[in-house]
């Protein structure tokens, strides 16, 4: 049902990559879950004050909370999708993971508020009237709420939308609310045990584990999260697959919303080869991961001298400079390229203990004072790895 209603309302539908269209997915999924949430909380509402059920009170007002998600959605959507400028060069598109985190506060918030009424239910109980038809209509509205919870998982894959994703848990759990609220019906006509405060104590605790679950997920996304394996594996191998490249490394992935996706790599290339064939090369690889995976990268080029015998001779002179230094250090040559007047020796410098950025700073010092008075034919570029 949901793809008929998306092909309808929905123009381009198919290309999801784009932030128009992304908009207008979590908009349509916004509006109808105003119209669902609507109707079964006031349906829900008039339930439970007529019934004297706080479970069912309790799960009319989680549907309100729902109502205030979707609105949330929309408009963090519209401002999701506003173009770049000064302030945010990399668009808006992180405000959908704020809106995400309000959403999950709100749920939160009502849960906690709804654990405190039920246990007042529970320490003063009341007879809840039971009806039948009551029972058929909440276990409509838990089918309602299951193709809430289809539509917006099928949307949050779709799109990858973490608000559409949090909404789908937060429908799913309400399926298991409300089921609990018809099992506390049946059970309450049994026994003097007060089911519906019990009930209600689930209900709310459900309800606030949902809206934990959903803050932790965004809260990572809004931190910066590590790049899936496949996307960083899929970079590699268009960089390394160059001509030119000889070895890629030190790439670095980060996401400024769903779709906005900014990179940076280094490419080792030959210190022979022409610099409007290396420019060449890194442009044509910045628009072929532009063009599969939506990413803007920068390639930075490390050039690499490929004379194996000055190489070495190279590494060894350095070393020989370096390793009498400074003790406590470990030092490793991992490039060298040869300069119109100096050849370029890159070392990575390892910590034996950690240091406070002074020390650090002053170790490197030592390191190119010792490189300019021993071997001045090189010159030093340190990397410092913890």
């Amino acid at each position: 049902m949901i793809k008929r209603i998306i092909r309808k309302w929905i123009n381009n539908h198919e290309d999801v990559s784009n932030h128009d269209v992304r908009e207008q997915y979590i908009s349509l999924s916004g509006y109808l879950g105003i119209f669902c949430n609507v109707l079964l909380f006031a349906v829900k509402l008039a339930l439970g004050l007529f019934i004297n059920s706080i479970a069912v009170i309790t799960d009319a007002f989680n549907n309100m909370t729902d109502i205030s998600s979707s609105v949330i959605s929309i408009i963090s959507a519209k401002i999701s999708n506003k173009p770049p400028d000064g302030n945010h060069p990399h668009g808006h598109g992180r405000v959908e993971y704020i809106g995400s985190l309000v959403v999950a506060a709100l749920i939160f918030l009502v849960g906690f508020q709804l654990l405190q009424k039920s246990f007042q239910r529970l320490m003063n109980p009341e007879v809840v009237q039971y009806h039948l038809v009551i029972v058929v209509i909440l276990i409509l509205s838990i089918l309602v709420k299951l193709w809430m919870f289809s539509y917006n998982r099928y949307i949050a894959r779709t799109i990858n939308s973490s608000i559409n994703k949090a909404a789908a848990y937060d429908s799913i759990s309400d399926v298991a609310a409300t089921s609990l609220v018809v099992v506390s019906m049946i059970l309450g006509q049994y026994t003097a045990f007060p089911v519906d405060g019990a009930m209600g104590l689930l209900i709310s605790l459900l309800i606030m584990y949902s809206g934990f679950d959903a803050a932790k997920d965004t809260a990572t996304s809004l931190l910066g999260k590590a790049p899936e394996d496949h996307v960083v594996d899929a970079i590699y191998d268009i960089v390394d697959g160059s001509a030119l490249v000889l070895k890629a490394h030190d790439l670095e992935v980060h996401e400024y919303g769903p779709g906005r996706v900014v990179a940076s790599i280094h490419a080792e290339m030959p210190d022979t080869t022409h610099i409007v064939d290396a420019h060449t090369v890194i442009d044509q690889l910045e628009k072929e991961v532009k063009s599969q995976m939506g990413i803007e990268l920068t390639v930075h080029i490390d050039p690499v001298s490929i004379d194996t015998a000055k190489t070495e001779a190279a590494k060894d002179q350095v070393l020989a400079c370096l390793n009498e230094a400074v003790t406590g250090v470990k030092v490793k040559v991992i490039r060298v390229a040869q300069g119109e007047k100096k050849t370029m020796v890159t070392v990575e410098v390892t910590m034996a203990e950690p240091a406070d950025e002074d020390k650090i700073a002053a170790i490197k010092q030592i390191l190119h004072d010792r490189i300019e008075s021993e071997c001045n034919d090189y010159q030093l570029v340190i990397n410092e790895v913890q």
